[in-house]
C-alpha cells in the first residue's frame, strides 16, 4: 500500500490534569509532554503504521518547532515532505482530564501546503490512498491524482470541485456537517462521526447505513487524535479495496485503540 496525507502539523503542548481549571482557578497537572500532532500528522503516523510507511505532504515555520516536527515524524515512520515558511510552525495546548476528554486552543495561523510549492507532488498520482485535510486548490488537485482520495470538511475551501471517494465529518459539528452536505461535487460516500455511538454513512447512490462504536483494547485514556485515526483507517481501507461496511470497521479499531492510549500515537493500531 502507498499511502499519503496532504495537510497541517501544529507542535502540541499537552498537560494531564484532573479536570480542566474554570476562570481563575489553579490545578495542578499531573504529567505532560509535547508532540507534532493535528490532524494531518496525526493521520499520517497512523496510515504509515498501517500500510508499513507512508509520505506526508505539509508546511512548516522555518524555526525551532519546524525542525522538531520534521525530526520527530520521521522517528514515527513518516517520510515528510515539507515547504518552508518565514511564519512560525502553528503550536497549540491541550488539556486532557480524567474523563480522557481534550480541550484545546491553537495558537498562530494553520501553515498549508500549497500546488506551487517545490514538493514532490507527482508522487501522489502512484498512490492507492490520500488523505486530505488542508492545502490549497491545486494542492487538492495533485491530491486527487491518487486512486481513493478521502477528505475532511477542514479541507472544504480547497475541494471544491475535487471530486473525492469520501468525507468524513463530525455529526456533533455543525459547520463540519453543513460543509459536508454542500460540498459540489459531492462526495461519493459521506461518513458522519458520532462519538462513542459509533456513526452513519451514506452513499452517492442512496445506499446509508450505521456502524457502533468498536471496543478499545483497554481503558479509555485520551480521545485527543481518535477523530484522526479513523479518518486515517477508513482512507487505508478504501485504498485497500474493502468495503464500505468493512473499512468503516477498520476506522472504528484505528480510533478506538487510538483512545487507549495517551497522546495521538501510544496506542495507535499497528496491524490492519
Amino acid at each position: 500500500m502507498r499511502v499519503a496525507v496532504v495537510g497541517h502539523v501544529e507542535w502540541v503542548d499537552f498537560v494531564a490534569v484532573d479536570h480542566v481549571p474554570s476562570a481563575g482557578e489553579i490545578v495542578h497537572a499531573e504529567g505532560s509532554w509535547a508532540e507534532p500532532a493535528g490532524s494531518g500528522a496525526g493521520a499520517a503516523v497512523q496510515l504509515a503504521r498501517l500500510a508499513g510507511g507512508g509520505s506526508f505532504f505539509t508546511a512548516l515555520g522555518d524555526d525551532v518547532l519546524g525542525t522538531r516536527s520534521q525530526s520527530r515524524l520521521a522517528e514515527l515512520g513518516v517520510a515528510v515532505h515539507a515547504a518552508r515558511r518565514s511564519e512560525p510552525t502553528r503550536r497549540a495546548f491541550t488539556f486532557l482530564d480524567a474523563s480522557a476528554e481534550r480541550t484545546i486552543t491553537t495558537l498562530g495561523e494553520r501553515l498549508e501546503p500549497h500546488g506551487a510549492d517545490q514538493l514532490p507532488w507527482a508522487a501522489l498520482a502512484e498512490a492507492d490512498a490520500v488523505y486530505f485535510t488542508a492545502g490549497d486548490a491545486d494542492a487538492a488537485r495533485y491530491a486527487r491524482a491518487a486512486r481513493v482520495l478521502v477528505g475532511t470538511p477542514r479541507g472544504a475551501q480547497a475541494l471544491a470541485n475535487v471530486p473525492l471517494d469520501a468525507l468524513v465529518y463530525s455529526a456533533s459539528d455543525e459547520d463540519e456537517r453543513s460543509a459536508a452536505e454542500t460540498l459540489i461535487p459531492p462526495p461519493s460516500l459521506l461518513v458522519a462521526t458520532d462519538g462513542a455511538s459509533g456513526g452513519s454513512w451514506r452513499s452517492s447512490r442512496g445506499i446509508s447505513g450505521r456502524w457502533t462504536s468498536a471496543l478499545p483494547p483497554g481503558p479509555v485514556v485520551d480521545q485527543y487524535g481518535a477523530g484522526d485515526c479513523f479518518a486515517a483507517g477508513l482512507t487505508f481501507g478504501l485504498g485497500s479495496g474493502l468495503s464500505t461496511a468493512d473499512a468503516i470497521a477498520l476506522a472504528a479499531r484505528c480510533g478506538a485503540w487510538c483512545a487507549s492510549g495517551r497522546g495521538p500515537y501510544e496506542g495507535q493500531l499497528r496491524t490492519p
